[in-house]
């Protein structure tokens, strides 16, 4: 059976209704058994890191290399083919209106320079203090060189981040909006995109936004958001590793023919013709868009997950996501310990606060249960593989080292 008739047979013989632990154990299970075997008994609730990895996704990567050894330089066709199938599935999973507005990266910060590179002048960019080091990274190194003037959104006291306040930010000289559909240390979703969105547009800028946080537990549709790009990739709830990222590209920026310096040989119009235009003649659409020789392992890596994703629903998986987390607050109020999340304004795991959240981080995992810290945010993400037992267990685990000295979590 191919990668896609095994997912595709075991979300099959699930109910029709919510998920739940019985079937999920019975049926979905099996289709990670490489994973459970290899990690033994520790218990893994950083799936808003890294997601797990499917059996298939070792033998899709096995079928791109074997391309490699069988056909070299004739497995292109099979490669872009594949390339092909990656764009249109994430294309369905963002619920964008064409599969060539996706251009594939090999992170969200490839992405952003992308966006930032299209602009001759020095753009004007605001941003929000709580964007991912991939991006935030890149826009205080382009800010430091010159090449761009950027304005940072604060948080507020709480850490949260107010819509009314990234919009206020946004006036007519702002050219570019960069902010995250979910806050990656707090797991806040922010409000009222669309209306940063429209209010971006009428100043005469662009928006991008970071879907990484976002993408495969929430229902994510770029077309209904009218976002101008969108980053994201599949290191997390995607299940596709590191290197599978993309960029989004909304079509009215590609029938205008919107370029970037970001560009290579893949771009042009007939790459293999290896013709020399001067200027080069780039291909339409997503297409000219491309760059030089792409990595193409990582979009064998990235199916498994992306049709695990698309079989068993995001929709099913947002609401089994928040079941599980309303458990974890639950189990942890009954110890004593506040937590934040399973509502919807909150992304895919739950948050505790602490000073010292990064040492619990480490005090837990000498214990077996993996977990993680930003900052002062101790994050906790249940998935479909987790047990009613594992959170139990993690909990007790956590519980004791949670209630010394700490600060209050957000609370919604």
């Amino acid at each position: 059976m191919t990668s896609a008739e095994r997912i595709d047979a075991a979300i099959a013989a699930l109910d029709s209704g919510p998920l739940t632990e019985n079937a999920l154990q019975r049926h979905v299970v099996p289709l990670f058994s490489r994973h459970k075997l290899a990690y033994g008994e520790r218990i893994y609730l950083a799936n808003h890191s890294l997601g797990r990895p499917l059996d298939a996704t070792e033998d899709d990567i096995r079928e791109g290399l074997s391309l490699w050894y069988a056909e070299l330089g004739d497995a292109w066709d099979h490669w872009n083919a594949e390339m092909d199938a990656y764009r249109a599935r994430l294309a369905t999973l963002l619920r964008a209106p064409r599969s060539d507005s996706i251009v594939p990266k090999t992170s969200a910060g490839q992405g952003l320079r992308a966006v930032l590179n299209t602009y001759d002048n020095v753009p004007r960019v605001v941003a929000t203090r709580g964007e991912f080091d991939s991006l935030d990274v890149i826009l205080r190194e382009y800010a430091r060189r010159g090449r761009i003037l950027l304005t940072f959104v604060e948080s507020l006291d709480d850490g949260r981040f107010d819509t009314r306040d990234v919009i206020d930010a946004i006036t007519t000289a702002t050219d570019l909006v960069v902010v995250s559909e979910v806050i990656f240390n707090s797991g806040q979703r922010l409000g009222d995109v669309g209306k940063i969105v429209s209010a971006t547009h009428a100043s005469g800028g662009k928006l991008l936004l970071d879907v990484y946080h976002s993408l495969g537990v929430l229902p994510v549709d770029v077309a209904a958001m009218n976002v101008d790009f969108a980053v994201g990739g599949s290191y997390k709830y995607l299940r596709g590793g590191p290197g599978a990222c993309f960029l989004y590209v909304h079509p009215r920026h590609l029938d205008v023919n919107l370029r970037t310096l970001d560009i290579g040989w893949f771009g042009k119009e007939a790459p293999f013709a290896y013709e020399r235009p001067d200027p080069p003649r780039f291909a339409a659409g997503g297409n000219g868009w491309l760059e030089s020789t792409p990595a193409i392992l990582p979009i064998y890596q990235a199916r498994a997950g992306q049709l695990f994703t698309q079989a068993i629903g995001v929709s099913r998986l947002r609401e089994f996501s928040l079941m599980l987390q309303r458990r974890l607050i639950a189990l942890f109020a009954e110890r004593d310990v506040r937590a934040d999340g399973g509502h919807d304004s909150h992304g895919a795991f739950v948050i505790t606060e602490h000073e010292r959240a990064g040492e619990i981080a480490h005090a837990l995992r000498q214990q077996g249960v993996i977990a993680d810290a930003r900052g002062r945010y101790l994050r906790f993400c249940p998935d479909v593989l987790t047990t009613d037992e594992e959170m139990v267990c993690a909990v007790t685990t956590a519980a004791p080292l949670l209630r010394g000295s700490r600060t209050s979590p957000t609370m919604s």
